[in-house]
């Protein structure tokens, strides 16, 4: 996927009293709620909570779905089907979303799949940092209670709510010590789980760029007017981008470093088309 070394690690101290925080509430609760990114359900999910949490229901939503594309969506909806595990992929943006989540935690509860210990259901909300899961919970809410920003870090702190139905547990977006590949340290960046100020935009950017014109050609020349040729590296269609876009610096030499963040935007806002990184 990269045509370079770069590898990012974050993990910021807070996270680990996040961490601890879990393993504690897991016990309040009957069941896990995963927040999942669409674009890329395997990465976005946190190998520690699958430990922490191995003695709990889990189900997973997957947000974003306006970004992602929809075929592979359906795919990876069906991949939890087939092992067993509830999923629902939604758009927090639109006005049926709510209708729709509702109805897929009532015939899950309806299923007696989980065991209801504390009267209403209890279920706690995790995820990355910036994978909507604070969206998720006021849609559940009905109104804009639960802190939302496009960036990762908002929410620092865990957070009971209340609904007629339902007790909702959100808990801060937590990343782990240690990626398991250098791919998904770089799936966490582009989609912004990973705060761009701790890593090289420009490393980035390149890797997300190669790995746009490998299998979504036909969405990079839209967007950018770059057909890559079979000899480009990431940093080459950096530089086509720049160029494309006319950004420059003192000079005339191309403006990559704004080039790059411009390329993290696109992806973040679907400028690129719906994409997805990741196959179930």
């Amino acid at each position: 996927m990269a045509d370079n070394n770069t590898q990012i690690q974050w993990f910021p101290g807070h996270m680990t009293k996040t961490l601890r925080q879990m393993e504690k509430g897991i016990y309040s609760v009957d069941i896990i709620v995963e927040i999942l990114d669409s674009r890329i359900p395997f990465s976005s999910q946190n190998p520690v909570l699958r430990r922490i949490g191995k003695h709990k229901n889990r189900i997973y939503i997957l947000t974003k779905e306006d970004l992602s594309d929809e075929t592979i969506t359906r795919q990876w909806i069906n991949y939890f089907s087939d092992i067993n595990a509830d999923a629902i992929s939604i758009n927090t943006k639109t006005n049926k979303t709510k209708e729709k989540l509702e109805k897929f935690l009532e015939d899950y509860f309806d299923s007696g799949k989980a065991r209801i210990k504390f009267g209403k259901p209890r279920m706690m909300f995790v995820g990355v940092p910036n994978v909507g899961k604070s969206s998720v919970i006021n849609i559940l809410l009905g109104k804009n209670i639960a802190r939302v920003e496009d960036r990762p870090g908002v929410t620092r702190g865990k957070q009971w709510y209340t609904t007629d139905d339902y007790e909702l547990l959100d808990m801060p977006g937590v990343l782990w010590p240690k990626f398991d590949s250098d791919t998904v340290g770089y799936n966490l960046a582009f989609t912004g789980a990973i705060r761009d100020e701790v890593f090289d935009t420009e490393a980035v950017a390149s890797s997300l760029l190669l790995e746009i014109s490998e299998i979504y050609p036909e969405n990079l020349l839209e967007r950018s007017g770059i057909t890559a040729k079979q000899d480009m590296t990431g940093y080459d269609l950096l530089v086509e981008y720049a160029k494309n876009r006319n950004f420059l610096v003192k000079g005339g030499e191309y403006d990559t470093e704004r080039a790059a963040k411009a390329v993290l935007y696109d992806l973040r806002n679907g400028k690129f088309g719906r994409i997805t990184l990741e196959e179930p």
